[in-house]
């Protein structure tokens, strides 16, 4: 029997869900909510266009481990407030060196 690959609009439901938010009351569009991750992640290069440099980091021995198995180091954790909609709370991202296909990453609580 042949494969049949889903329709465009069978797939649909598949892609990621990105909101738009607020850090320390900057704009930023591309969030990626995953609920099933451990942790809250900022590209470096985000961490930057906020305005932000290695002096706002505290530094961390957390080592992140991605699907593929890559091991990395976390450049630091950086503590925001992070506004979605009309709540606001302090969120602490782990800063990251690697380009990603999200502005940020928002895991569990």
């Amino acid at each position: 029997m042949p494969v049949v690959k889903p329709s465009d609009d069978e797939r649909q439901h598949l892609k990621a869900l990105f909101v738009k938010g607020r850090i320390d009351g900057q704009p930023v569009s591309k969030i990626l909510i995953d609920g099933g991750a451990a942790i809250n992640i900022m590209p470096y290069m985000i961490y930057r266009k906020l305005g932000k440099g290695d002096q706002d980091l505290t530094k961390t021995d957390m080592m992140r481990k991605d699907f593929e198995d890559n091991v990395s180091p976390a450049k630091g954790v950086v503590c925001v407030e992070f506004t979605i909609g009309s709540k606001t709370l302090p969120t602490t991202f782990f800063v990251i060196n690697r380009k990603e296909a999200y502005n940020l990453l928002l895991g569990r609580d």
